[in-house]
This record gives structure tokens, sequence and C-alpha cells, in this order.
């Protein structure tokens, strides 16, 4: 039983520490032109930066798809980062082998 707890508490541990790299690393997505995003890969959003140009009343529709496509684009591309992160720090967990 001991054993079982030691080995818990390691995991907590990795995982802590696989956190604290995944909050360190930055994804810039430039998927569409005007548009950057920046997430950490632990999907934290950094920034958000969009071409001026791209805020007028005529873009509103434009610039409100390519938003969200460029948001999802980041989320895939973090949540990405983070299973190889974690497929690589802890090989013998469950459904992380690629």
């Amino acid at each position: 039983m001991f054993d079982k707890m030691k080995q818990l508490m390691d995991m907590k541990k990795q995982a802590d520490r696989i956190k604290k790299e995944l909050d360190a690393i930055t994804v810039d997505i430039n998927e569409v032109k005007g548009i950057e995003v920046q997430i950490t890969g632990s999907q934290a959003f950094r920034s958000i930066t969009i071409d001026p140009e791209l805020l007028k009343s005529e873009n509103k529709a434009r610039l409100e798809k390519d938003l969200l496509r460029s948001v999802n684009a980041a989320v895939k591309k973090s949540q990405n980062t983070a299973a190889q992160k974690m497929a690589s720090s802890m090989p013998n967990l469950p459904g992380m082998g690629f």
C-alpha cells in the first residue's frame, strides 16, 4: 500500500513539473493575416493582436470569423504541444502513447 502511495506522490510531482514547463511554453499562431494569438502550453492566452485595418466596422463579420478560427487553431496547437510533452515525460501513463 505504501508503494502505491509513493507512486501516486511521484506522479503528482511529475505532473506539477510538467504543468510548470507547459506554463513556460508559448505557442504563436499567425494562421489568419492580421491576427496573432499567443497561448501557453497549458492553454492560458498571453495575447491576441489584431491589425487595426481589421477593426473597421465593415470588417466585423470577417474579423469575428477569423478571430474564432485563430483562437481555435491556437488551442489545438497548444493541446498537441501539451499531449506531446506529457507523452514524452510520462510514457507509461495509459492512453498517452502516440
